[in-house]
């Protein structure tokens, strides 16, 4: 069994529980109270610069604890006052440490969009993440059957959500652009032994097809790490544990926008 198959487990386990709670309709009638969710796609696909995606993330499989984060919304709007565009944050509370709960504080919070990030395969949990405020969520390809992949993605786009649809390898490229991925995440991180290879982005970006958002997720140690995302045709990188565990998350997000800035790198993301 696979890190991310032991993972699914809990999810599972999990939701089984909230479903057993919270039926279906009360999280539709939630999510119709709600303002629609903010334009995560737009955000990210605007301008020349390369934007942050800064993440709520407590632990990890990889690494365990990172940080013990009492205050995600408090992290959040360091995170915004850094110059964050997205806020991320980890839902999953097993290997993660997250929760809805969590979700929720930074969603109220911040202003700018924010993603669920989660191991998502259902569309409970897609009306879940709106009915807390989510302006955006994560799908992994790899967790995902090709008919369950299309099908999420729709219903993400229906409720008025960016999907970030994570793929790991060429294949899953293709599913994604099938399913019709508006915005896709190349994750560094291989789900089955959590090695990460930072080449990943580079060999997969040339084919994702041009006006997909391109997204470089993990191995974001630092500045110089964007500015290699970027150059390979980054539209935007997602960051968690690099910020986490610093004693700055508010001059580390800046210093990472700083380097999206980067007037050498207005050329090659289209």
């Amino acid at each position: 069994m696979t890190v991310l198959d032991q993972i699914l487990v809990g999810v599972k386990a999990d939701l089984e529980e909230r479903q057993a709670t919270t039926p279906l309709e009360k999280l539709q009638e939630r999510a119709a109270q709600l303002p629609s969710a903010k334009p995560a796609e737009s955000v990210l696909r605007h301008g020349d610069t390369v934007k942050v995606i800064a993440e709520v993330k407590r632990s990890s499989p990889s690494k365990g604890s990172l940080a013990e984060i009492g205050d995600p919304a408090g992290l959040a709007t360091e995170y915004e006052s850094g110059g964050a565009s997205v806020i991320s944050v980890l839902t999953e509370k097993h290997r993660f440490g997250g929760s809805l709960e969590d979700l929720a504080s930074v969603r109220a919070a911040v202003d700018v969009p924010v993603l669920r990030k989660d191991f998502v395969f259902t569309s409970y949990q897609v009306w879940e993440a709106r009915a807390t405020g989510a302006d955006a969520i994560l799908l992994i390809v790899a967790a995902l059957e090709q008919e369950a992949l299309v099908s999420l993605v729709e219903r993400v786009h229906s409720v008025g959500m960016t999907a970030l649809v994570e793929v790991h390898d060429e294949e899953e490229v293709q599913r994604a652009v099938d399913a019709g991925a508006r915005v896709m995440g190349v994750n560094a991180r291989n789900l089955k032994t959590l090695e990460v290879d930072r080449n990943t982005f580079a060999k997969l970006a040339p084919k994702i097809p041009s006006g997909i958002v391109r997204v470089a997720e993990s191995g974001v140690r630092g500045p110089h790490d964007v500015l290699d995302y970027a150059r390979s045709g980054a539209h935007a990188v997602l960051v968690g544990e690099s910020l986490v565990v610093g004693n700055n998350p508010r001059g580390a997000v800046a210093d990472l926008v700083a380097a999206g800035s980067h007037p050498a790198l207005r050329a090659g993301r289209s």
